[in-house]
């Protein structure tokens, strides 16, 4: 079965294939010939999320959905999907706190910890701790490593603000690809 050769980081470089190619749609100098590419992404993504929608609906309908979205939720190429199409079961909030566990101990081995502050409209509010709050190089690391993880489990996030680098929060400088499409 395809799904079984199709490992995250397959999945990942395709992504990121992806949005290479839309990027250098972006860089053509006809714009209608644009329009036309980014119509048929549209169309091709809108008939994917009418048919997982469908799916999610006819498994709630049997009974079968909180199993299967479970392991949905924790198959990081299937939840990709599911980002994609607005159709993930679990809130922004609790994507958000997920990520920041799985990066918790690493934080900790360097000294640092993090703090969500809040999550509203799609804009975490975070504030660093710890050691590496002081040491500009070990803050600017402490920040991407939280950024990379929140953006890994939730990229559908508007916008990430830091305390604790400087006296005011300060927006997240992570590039983000023209469709914002999952990190896994």
């Amino acid at each position: 079965m395809m799904a079984d050769s199709f490992d995250p980081k397959e999945f990942q470089a395709r992504l990121q294939r992806l949005d290479a190619l839309l990027q250098e749609v972006e860089r053509w100098s006809d714009p209608e010939a644009q329009a036309q590419v980014r119509a048929i992404v549209q169309a091709v993504l809108d008939l994917h999320g009418a048919g997982l929608e469908r799916i999610l609906d006819h498994l709630a309908a049997a009974g079968e959905s909180a199993a299967v979205l479970d392991a949905c939720a924790r198959d990081e190429i299937v939840a990709g999907l599911l980002l994609l199409h607005n159709l993930h079961p679990l809130e922004l909030e609790t994507r958000v706190r997920q990520a920041l566990e799985e990066v918790r101990p690493r934080l900790h081995s360097h000294g640092g910890d993090v703090e969500l502050l809040d999550v509203r409209d799609g804009i975490v509010r975070l504030r660093l701790e710890g050691n590496c709050n002081g040491c500009p190089s070990s803050a600017v690391t402490m920040r991407q490593t939280v950024e990379e993880a929140i953006l890994g489990k939730a990229p559908d996030v508007a916008a990430i603000e830091v305390e604790g680098l400087s006296e005011k929060a300060s927006p997240s400088t992570v590039d983000r690809p023209l469709v914002a499409l999952p990190m896994v």
